[in-house]
């Protein structure tokens, strides 16, 4: 908020600087959203996975070959992997926009939940295809 009189405002109230932070308060707040979405997309397939490996075991398709638990667990991982990049994304948001209401404002690089989520969404695909494979083969 500027004062009312211009001769009365420190020097750090530059309406560049301000529109600046407006600027990047707003990116923060795109970003977020963008990880809401991402964060739903993964909680959603995981739990369409458990609900998909839930109907095929109460079917008689399903009754020659069980449904593997392994599809249970990859549907808990993904909804788990979800909710943990939305904490994640919560709690960077809430530092950005901490980060930005300071005067002394510095860039410092941190870590990447986007990075994180994909290596973790890596292991998961791993682990997946190891399991269909092994599954494969030991029938």
């Amino acid at each position: 908020m500027l004062p009312e009189d211009p001769s009365l405002a420190p020097n750090r109230y530059n309406l560049n600087n301000e529109l600046a932070k407006e600027r990047n308060r707003a990116a923060a707040e795109r970003t977020l959203m963008a990880w809401i979405r991402t964060c739903l997309a993964l909680i959603s397939f995981g739990f369409g996975i458990d609900q998909l490996v839930a109907v095929l075991g109460r079917t008689q398709i399903s009754q020659a070959s069980h449904p593997s638990p392994m599809a249970r667990l990859l549907g808990l991982c993904f909804i788990g992997l979800g909710t943990f990049a939305m904490v994640a994304a919560i709690l960077e948001h809430r530092q950005v926009l901490r980060l930005i209401r300071r005067d002394d404002y510095l860039y410092r690089p941190g870590r990447s939940i986007s990075l994180t989520v994909a290596t973790a969404l890596t292991l998961l695909g791993v682990a997946s295809f190891l399991g269909i494979l092994i599954s494969a083969l030991t029938r």
